[in-house]
């Protein structure tokens, strides 16, 4: 098959929440081939990821033979080098997932198979979601057997008595055996780090994400051995095997989260978790239960461990995705149709 047009298009979202996602949420792109099959991915970027792949990306990709894993990983290479002078991270790696994946579902299309099959097989029949929100009773309700919680540190003290009343309560909801997290988003400092990890020792908390900032990996390797037997988190804000690589070297963190519509797609994804093994490190990808991250978990050596997120839970975001696969008793059943298996809602382009 024949790459014959792409395009990318910045849905018309109405709950965004206020903040970097109101222009730069997640793009929809779309490939056409000769063969007549299309495929569809989701990216990140916003509007400026829209500009880079109808821009720059369209005029590398059309022509170009598609019609295996390696005529895919050939393709991100490609695209990865030519935006080497304003890439690396960030916006051009957030597009280039969303061509990324968009192969994938073409491929999975054009041979009639899930993209977990197309990656080798599923190994997990059935994946572990976790609850990511604020909502303990409903989740808990509902049947998840895992949960996250955020906890930002405001600056005071009372923050340390909130975070374990808060551990506390769920604990005793959820019980001994189920997976606790809390989730900082870079707003803990080492001191308040080292404090967190004394007071909530008692309830076994899985991993404290994101701690600090994505850069600071020599402060987040000073804190491993510190929060132990917690694992540090993180990895949302990182992107490519490159930057995982780093991570590796580092030794910073316990746990990786490698969101995969943003680090470079499924190309990616794989390449950080080859060197996650290595490294003997688990992955669990950030909104893991999305698609675009659960054909990954099924069919590769990352955790099996899913999140989900409360807006998914609660019905609180733009539909843009259809006949998405839904957590039943805290696991998620695999899709079965072609590529990722799930259909655009054209509406809300």
């Amino acid at each position: 098959m024949k790459i014959t047009d792409i395009k990318a298009v910045y849905p018309q979202y109405k709950r965004v929440v206020p903040s970097w996602r109101t222009h730069f949420w997640q793009i929809v792109v779309r490939v056409e081939t000769s063969g007549g099959v299309s495929g569809l991915g989701y990216g990140g970027g916003g509007v400026a990821g829209v500009e880079i792949v109808n821009r720059h990306f369209r005029e590398l990709l059309l022509g170009r033979d598609v019609n295996s894993m390696q005529d895919i990983a050939v393709v991100w290479d490609d695209l990865y080098a030519a935006s080497l002078p304003y890439g690396r991270k960030g916006l051009a790696i957030m597009a280039l997932s969303g061509v990324d994946l968009a192969l994938y579902d073409l491929l999975g299309k054009a041979e009639g198979k899930p993209v977990y099959e197309v990656l080798g097989g599923a190994k997990k029949s059935k994946i572990l979601a976790y609850a990511t929100g604020q909502d303990a009773a409903l989740y808990h309700q509902l049947g998840y057997k895992a949960h996250k919680f955020p906890h930002r540190w405001s600056g005071a003290e009372a923050d340390y008595d909130t975070a374990v009343a808060t551990a506390a309560r769920v604990r005793e909801l959820f019980g001994p055996e189920a997976l606790l997290m809390i989730d900082t988003y870079m707003s803990w400092d080492h001191a308040v780090t080292e404090e967190m990890a004394k007071r909530l020792a008692a309830f076994n908390v899985y991993w404290y994400e994101d701690v600090l900032t994505p850069d600071d990996l020599e402060g987040q390797a000073k804190l491993r051995p510190v929060v132990e037997p917690t694992l540090l988190a993180g990895g949302e804000h990182e992107f490519t095997h490159f930057g995982f690589a780093d991570l590796a070297r580092a030794n910073a963190l316990g746990l990786w989260q490698p969101d995969i519509t943003w680090c470079g797609g499924i190309t990616a994804g794989l390449r950080i978790v080859e060197i996650a093994q290595e490294a003997a490190i688990p992955v669990a990808p950030h909104r893991g239960g999305e698609v675009w991250g659960l054909h990954l978990i099924a069919a590769s050596d990352c955790a099996n461990l899913a999140e989900y997120h409360a807006d998914h839970i609660q019905a609180e975001r733009d539909d843009v995705w259809l006949d998405e696969p839904q957590p039943l008793d805290g696991y998620i059943q695999l899709p079965d149709r072609p590529g990722f298996g799930v259909t655009l809602n054209e509406q809300i382009l």
